[in-house]
């Protein structure tokens, strides 16, 4: 009787069947867990497993680590069908997470944006004609069948259009036979690009720089290329080679970009020269087109993706090139979540893969440049325009002498130099890299300045809507009519101009002006984007007045003349990069004058017409304005010569971030000052902790501290150890900014 009643014991699982699972969550470590008999799984494979009461997607990283006892570990659910992840891959995942100091399973979750991919693709139901006796029927639906003559299968929406008839129409046929029902696949986009097909006659200069780009891609080893060339020499259709001759090999390209608004005048370029459409990945994309291209780079089907930083951690299954255009752009850093830089990331992608990449600017960052001058990139140069055109006369407009008119902000020099281009015929364009009607809005009674609840930052009047909002977290509520401090009424003032006010101040100067503002506001999506473009293009426009969003990438063989109505803006702030943004910038910008026969001129309106930014845009010395910033950052000891890494501390309690702050700062790493006089050691300091300058973000405190460090030392492991050994609340988030390429 006592058998009856005892418990009958299971058998243990069999750990020599125990693989460790990566799941894409805030975790450092892949789990163990056993598979089942009939289940059988690779490293790479992508496999439900059981975590925390649900069921959950993961990667198979490899073997189980052991530890665990066997009674405890859970069983993998299922498999997916999809070529597993490669090894390159997640060696990189692994690299990227520890470099930045990273989570792996949150790296992970960037590689694993598209989960509906996995599953088996969806058929969406068609129709052909059936082949049946069509004598005697209706007018509207001899139409359908004329549509599918040509016996390709179609969907019922597109069948309507085509025929000009209703889906009802077409249901109807269906109903009786007239249609056969087909199940249709979306095909994996960029599917068969042609590598052979000619593109423009490249120069002397763009042959050469081609000729040892494909030279790389041809070697199939790792070589990092800078492809330097000032605006307008080509620089896309000479890389347009390389990803040829990748092609040719039966390899996969992805391309980056910094801004997807950058894609479509470069879709039309590569539509040109390949035949097809790229691939795009970018945030925008539906979750329909995300499962498509992501399962297609999987697979090998998708040959190029053209995407913003995202893109780098597709799985792709035969990589072989990668391209980072504009490498020198901000836009590549990701600040938030996971905190990286796509282009060093990329190259380190490039590293493991042994494959070329392509580094390509008309004004490299310093660190690229840094590496080109020591040999470490092979520099690539590109000194003219493509097509015989004229780099563009560039003045200054000294503001203090050149005043604007009172509530004016174009100088009448300048006003006077956009007449004469309407005259010619000739489009213009005014940039200014600030958003809305007015930055600032405050009392002219007592002096309250509006300001964002949740951050420390002054909310930016928009005009045209009626409304105040933040650029930073996304608050927004209508202009008062009374000042929320003093109750005065009509007394809000708008201080400094936007892109709106600019616009105000040219309708008025210029009635009969054709007048557009493109900014991220006016065109907020892919489409208003690429009508925008077209007007321009075709001359519906005589004056465009932009942000950032114009000042790169883009060519309009009538925009002979640039504008800009606050050079200064950005050197103000004492950040690192400040000059060197600033530089970029208004190079960038510059270089949309005089892109065809006509030749360009640029007016930068400034306070500081002296500046050495100043001097080297009107002299064109963007090299040795790069060698006095070298100097100044080696003396310094700053990147690329030195080390950085920003340690930030947020949380809804401001106590706790202090108190939390101050702990940190207590046992920040430093070198003595005794070691480092007598030159032992290494050098290491760190600074902080202090206020972040919006100290206030998204309704979280945020403090600062900022470690410098010789280039030997391994900061990552020094940082690791010493805000392990902190203490701190839960509630209190402690994130590292390796390589921090902004201290906002």
């Amino acid at each position: 009787m006592q058998d009856l009643f005892q418990e009958k014991e299971l058998p243990l699982p069999d750990t020599s069947r125990c693989r460790s699972v990566l799941v894409p969550y805030p975790v450092d470590k892949a789990y163990d867990y056993i598979i089942p008999p009939g289940l059988e799984v690779e490293a790479g494979d992508y496999v439900t497993v059981p975590l925390g009461g649900r069921e959950v997607t993961g990667v198979v990283w490899g073997d189980g680590a052991g530890g665990v006892s066997a009674k405890k570990l859970k069983e993998a659910v299922q498999r997916y069908e999809v070529p597993a992840m490669p090894e390159v891959h997640r060696k990189f995942l692994d690299w990227v997470a520890s470099y930045n100091m990273a989570a792996k399973g949150a790296v992970l979750k960037m590689a694993l944006s598209a989960s509906s991919a996995l599953e088996p693709p969806k058929a969406v139901k068609a129709y052909k004609a059936a082949g049946r006796d069509v004598s005697g029927l209706s007018p509207q639906r001899l139409k359908v069948i004329e549509a599918l003559a040509d016996g390709i299968a179609r969907r019922p929406s597109e069948i309507a259009e085509i025929a000009a008839v209703s889906a009802g129409v077409v249901k109807g046929m269906a109903d009786k036979g007239l249609l056969e029902v087909v199940e249709l696949y979306s095909s994996a986009p960029c599917r068969h690009p042609d590598h052979a097909r000619r593109g423009p006659d490249l120069s002397e200069d763009q042959s050469a720089a081609a000729h040892k780009l494909c030279d790389h891609v041809k070697k199939s080893e790792f070589k990092v290329a800078l492809l330097d060339g000032v605006t307008g020499a080509g620089k896309t259709e000479t890389y347009f080679e390389a990803v040829a001759e990748a092609l040719k090999n039966d390899k996969q390209v992805l391309i980056l970009l910094p801004e997807i608004a950058l894609s479509n005048a470069f879709l039309d370029r590569f539509k040109s020269r390949f035949g097809c459409a790229p691939a795009l990945w970018h945030s925008n994309l539906t979750p329909a087109q995300r499962r498509v291209t992501w399962r297609g780079v999987a697979e090998g089907e998708t040959k190029v993706v053209v995407g913003a930083r995202s893109a780098l951690f597709l799985p792709f299954a035969e990589l072989g090139l990668i391209v980072v255009d504009e490498e020198h752009d901000p836009a590549f850093k990701q600040e938030e979540g996971v905190i990286y830089h796509a282009r060093d990331m990329a190259v380190v992608r490039a590293s493991m893969g042994g494959f070329p990449i392509v580094l390509v600017s008309a004004t490299p960052s310093l660190e690229t440049m840094h590496n080109a001058w020591n040999g470490r990139y092979e520099h690539l140069h590109l000194p003219g325009r493509f097509g015989g055109a004229a780099l563009p006369d560039i003045h200054m407009i000294d503001l203090r002498a050149d005043k604007p008119g009172s509530g004016k902000f174009l100088a009448p020099s300048l006003v006077k130099e956009v007449r004469q281009t309407l005259e010619a015929g000739e489009q213009s364009l005014l940039f200014l890299n600030r958003r809305g009607y007015a930055p600032l809005t405050l009392c002219r009674t007592c002096g309250h300045r509006m300001d964002c609840p949740r951050c420390t930052a002054w909310l930016v009047e928009h005009k045209a809507r009626n409304r105040l909002e933040c650029h930073h977290c996304g608050f927004a509520t209508p202009i008062p009519k009374k000042c929320p401090s003093c109750d005065d009424t009509d007394s809000l003032h708008a201080c400094g101009p936007g892109v709106e006010r600019i616009a105000e101040e040219a309708r008025i100067e210029f009635p009969e002006a054709r007048i557009l503002v493109l900014a991220s506001d006016t065109a907020e999506n892919h489409e208003q984007l690429t009508q925008m473009i077209h007007q321009i293009r075709e001359r519906e426009v005589d004056i465009i007045i932009g942000t950032q969003i114009i000042a790169k990438g883009h060519h309009f063989p009538q925009l002979t003349l640039v504008g800009v109505v606050d050079a200064d803006l950005g050197l103000q702030g004492g950040e690192l990069r400040g000059s060197e943004r600033v530089y970029q910038l208004l190079h960038q910008v510059a270089g949309r004058a005089g892109r065809a026969e006509k030749k360009g001129r640029v007016f930068l309106q400034s306070f500081m017409p002296d500046h050495r930014i100043m001097k080297a845009l009107a002299a064109g010395a963007r090299d040795a304005f790069l060698e006095a910033e070298a100097q100044e950052r080696e003396a310094a000891g700053m990147p690329p010569y030195g080390r950085l890494a920003g340690v930030i501390v947020s949380g809804r309690d401001e106590a706790q971030v202090m108190e939390t702050a101050k702990a940190l700062g207590r046992s920040a790493p430093h070198s003595s000052p005794e070691a480092l006089a007598k030159g032992e050691g290494a050098g290491i300091q760190t600074l902080g902790p202090a206020e972040a300058p919006f100290y206030r973000l998204r309704g979280k405190y945020r403090r600062r501290l900022l470690v410098r460090a010789d280039k030997n030392i391994n900061i990552q492991k020094t940082i690791s150890a010493w805000i392990g050994a902190v203490k701190h609340p839960s509630t209190v988030r402690i994130q590292v900014d390796v390589d921090p390429q902004s201290f906002l």
